[in-house]
């Protein structure tokens, strides 16, 4: 039976050490670090992870603030919105919920972002730092996941690693992370022939697909370490993984559950993110 690792009781742990970097700022006199997070219309699940990291934000001490936009907001007017934060010495973090509405270009939008403020580490720059190993905000559920195995010494120089989806938020960067950390990654997709072989020879198991149980437990290999980043919600309202949890537990080593996995990590990943811009800024 798998020891269930638990992101939010991590998470908790860890941010009070953030918790104490900005009571020690106050302390001194100083101001505090700022987050603006910009939210275009009312979907229903922006607003719920909005909810967790001003919350976040708050227990910590930083400072936060959602700039909400109408769903049909100009591309010019939100990008003259970023503009002003880039501009704003008192704004150390800047997020874009993501997704956002068909008519305005991601990518556009992402760039349009001071790097040194791109707390969500989404910025091509970025993106370029991290794979050139330089000092870089890393994307926040990879670096959540990193948290993760840190937690309890697993070493993964040597281990077979698959990584099952291949977006450019999830799935590219912690296949990097994971190369550097010296395992052998295989990264899996749609494409991909014989995924049971694949994820059966897997020492660790990164499922980030949003296909619902897609890995099904019985393809774990004993003594795996798995972790699921997959957030489904399914008819009768539960959130469930990309891992079939019931039965993957009965095979793992280490698994993550759904919900109160990943996701308070990747809260973490922003806060100390934050923390890392108004460093940059002010020392």
């Amino acid at each position: 039976m798998a020891t269930i690792i638990y992101g939010d009781q991590l998470a908790n742990k860890l941010n009070l050490q953030i918790k104490s970097v900005v009571a020690l700022l106050k302390a001194q006199g100083k101001r505090v670090p700022r987050l603006i997070v910009i939210l275009v219309g009312n979907n229903p699940a922006s607003l719920s992870y909005i909810k967790g990291k001003t919350k976040a934000c708050e227990n910590v001490g930083i400072d936060s603030e959602v700039m909400k936009f109408p769903s049909d907001v100009s591309e010019k007017n939100l990008l003259d919105a970023i503009k002003k934060l880039n501009q704003d010495d008192l704004v150390d973090g800047i997020l874009v919920q993501l997704p956002l509405p068909n008519h305005l270009d991601k990518a556009t939008v992402i760039n349009a972002i001071n790097p040194n403020k791109d707390v969500d580490g989404f910025h091509p720059l970025n993106i370029g730092k991290m794979y050139s190993n330089q000092n870089t905000f890393i994307p926040c559920t990879p670096l959540g996941i990193i948290e993760i195995i840190k937690s309890v010494n697993y070493s993964l120089a040597g281990k077979k690693a698959v990584v099952v989806g291949r977006s450019q938020l999830v799935g590219l960067p912690i296949s990097y992370l994971l190369t550097k950390a010296n395992a052998t990654v295989t990264l899996c997709h749609s494409k991909t022939v014989d995924l049971v072989k694949q994820v059966q020879a897997a020492d660790v198991v990164i499922a980030a697909a949003g296909a619902p149980e897609l890995v099904k437990g019985a393809w774990i290999k004993p003594g795996a370490f798995v972790i699921d980043v997959g957030i489904n919600r399914i008819s009768n309202g539960r959130l469930i993984g990309d891992v079939e949890f019931d039965v993957a537990k009965q095979f793992a080593k280490y698994i993550t559950p759904v919900p109160k996995g990943v996701g308070p990590l990747t809260i973490h990943a922003l806060l100390s993110n934050t923390v890392k811009a108004y460093n940059l800024k002010e020392n």
